[in-house]
């Protein structure tokens, strides 16, 4: 019998089909009924906060705002709440139970900012507070390292920059989502022969750029919650100010590289830690790319690249699994964590 992770692993393209039918729409008119503001600020933690990094870049590039991710703590540890003069406040939480997430929502609300919440739970403390809410419609995650609401996050992440950014293109280019997703997953099975070849691995270096740093977090969040690795995640350009030189023969790393503006600095790094006897895995769209790679991840090459993350998380999340089962462990209940995590 499979595990509750491999099943909600797999059931993401249904999900993603879901949230669109259910919230596109909704998530139109929610923008179009806001009142004006200068940037955003983005309140999460864990996966969630992995969403927010990657709406950072795509809310930028498509609708022109500036981002800010929030730091709870100032709220909850130190008492010293930011001005919030401006700006629209989001909350991204799966369970919608994290106190630090919503008082910086309870805070953006008391200075009479417009706040969204972004949950899977449309009756938790998170929803309750907010003007706006957008549900993921992902159903009960199971297994405790987060799947398909991690990618549901991510949807409506695109769902809000498409509509930021008022070109109806960017609609059309979102509903290949699904299909995509599943020609990538049917890729991925061919890495569970693979993951036996990293059994005992110990540590990795996990490197994305642009709108794929995101992914590159939240694959290294994977890898550490279900397998245990030190993985670390790095962008190619902040990897080459110093941590490259932790690189030498046989070092797993994993490149994120779908085709689009930071490919060719991929490529070229690629390239450098192919001279340094890296043992490379790579994600990506691009036939060039795989074939510099010991372990190649192949992604569905159906998407312009701001949509990538949402296809280029899978082989992660995968190889994650098959790894896990590889080493004997639990992949539904990794040890020391528990579904719903409430932080101060």
């Amino acid at each position: 019998m499979s595990s509750l992770l491999e099943q909600e692993i797999y059931s993401q393209p249904q999900v993603i089909t879901t949230l669109l039918e259910q919230e596109t729409q909704h998530i139109s008119e929610i923008v179009a009924q806001l009142p004006p503001f200068d940037y955003i600020v983005i309140a999460a933690r864990g996966s969630s906060d992995h969403a927010a990094t990657y709406a950072k870049y795509a809310w930028s590039t498509l609708g022109g705002y500036p981002i800010a991710l929030a730091a709870p703590s100032l709220h909850t540890l130190y008492k010293h709440p930011p001005r919030l003069h401006n700006a629209l406040v989001v909350g991204i939480s799966q369970s919608g139970q994290s106190p630090d997430i919503v008082s910086v929502l309870e805070e953006a609300k008391r200075q009479g900012r417009p706040t969204i919440a972004i949950t899977n739970d449309a009756n938790s403390p998170l929803a309750t507070i907010a003007d706006h809410v957008v549900e993921l419609h992902a159903g009960l995650e199971r297994a405790v390292a987060a799947t398909k609401t991690y990618t549901a996050q991510l949807a409506v992440m695109m769902l809000f920059a498409a509509a930021l950014s008022g070109d109806q293109q960017r609609f059309e280019e979102i509903k290949q989502i699904p299909e995509a997703m599943t020609r990538t997953l049917e890729r991925s099975k061919q890495l569970a022969p693979l993951a036996e070849r990293y059994r005992y691995m110990e540590h990795c270096v996990v490197v994305g750029r642009g709108y794929n740093y995101s992914t590159s977090f939240e694959l290294g969040l994977k890898l550490k919650e279900l397998t245990y690795v030190m993985a670390i995640s790095y962008s190619s350009a902040d990897f080459r100010h110093g941590p490259i030189a932790t690189i030498d023969s046989g070092t797993p790393t994993i490149l994120i590289m779908p085709r689009g503006a930071a490919y060719q600095d991929m490529i070229e790094l690629a390239k450098d830690l192919q001279k340094l006897e890296a043992e490379l895995l790579i994600i990506s769209d691009s036939e060039q790319a795989l074939e510099l790679a010991q372990t190649p991840m192949p992604i569905a090459a159906a998407l312009p690249e701001w949509l990538s993350p949402i296809t280029a998380i899978l082989p992660g999340q995968v190889l994650a699994l098959h790894l896990t089962l590889a080493k004997r462990l639990n992949p539904d209940v990794p040890r020391g964590l528990q579904k719903v995590t409430r932080t101060l």
